[in-house]
């Protein structure tokens, strides 16, 4: 029995509160189970300087984790000057996986950042901000269609979402929380778009390699998992 009395192909609670922010053109709060992410996309009429004169546009991402969202106070990273690697992976991972998903083209010279605050942390951070991040993401680009500046159907080509898998005491799991994130042999993050392909995979054995055979009962987890998570989002928008 998993600690949160879940079964193995069980996911927690999952919501989306959309517009949290006044100001930001989209936000949501997203929850998965005790872990909490609020997401915000702010446009901006401008790119980085290598896409001037390009005709495209850019996505990009920013993560970060408040001092007590986990169970003992950490040092905020701007109070030591840097940011960790830890953070610096999960913001580029979270903005390559929404641009996976959007014609930067039709996007036109303009920026959009996707900012992921972790207010409580309990497992799956990167997922939640990944998955709360696309719907920040919609959100903004309706924002944008509604003083037609863009189509979102032209710009937006699916939809993207995340969700971690590991193996615990010798079965695979879907939606690790910090009590068997902490203790799983093996531990993945998949990243899938809503037609079902693969946008990326962070799989790492933490003791005994895992087998072709458990990766595929892994991957077969996160397909419905995600498919879960991709229909709570068409819900969250529509």
């Amino acid at each position: 029995m998993r600690p949160s009395k879940r079964q193995p192909d069980e996911m927690r609670a999952v919501s989306f509160e959309r517009g949290v922010s006044k100001h930001a053109e989209g936000s949501c709060l997203v929850r998965f189970g005790d872990t909490h992410v609020l997401c915000t996309a702010s446009l901006e009429e401008k790119v980085p300087a290598w896409l001037r004169n390009s005709g495209k546009g850019w996505i990009t991402a920013e993560y970060g984790m408040l001092p007590r969202a986990t169970g003992e106070r950490t040092r905020r990273e701007a109070a030591s000057g840097k940011q960790s690697g830890r953070t610096l992976e999960i913001q580029r991972l979270v903005g390559r996986s929404l641009r996976a998903v959007v014609d930067l083209t039709a996007l036109g010279e303009l920026q959009i950042t996707v900012d992921c605050d972790v207010l409580q942390a309990d497992g799956g951070t990167r997922t939640a901000a990944i998955t709360g991040g696309f719907v920040a993401l919609y959100d903004c680009l309706a924002w944008m269609q509604a003083r037609q500046m863009i189509t979102i159907d032209r710009v937006l080509k699916d939809h993207v979402a995340a969700v971690s898998c590991g193996i615990c005491e010798g079965v695979p799991v879907l939606d690790l929380d910090y009590a068997e994130d902490s203790a799983a042999g093996t531990d993945a993050n998949f990243v899938m778009t809503g037609s079902g392909g693969i946008v990326e995979i962070q799989g790492t054995a933490e003791g005994a390699p895992f087998s072709e055979e458990e990766f595929q009962a892994l991957l077969a987890l996160a397909r419905k998992g995600i498919a879960r998570l991709i229909e709570l989002q068409k819900m969250a928008v529509l």
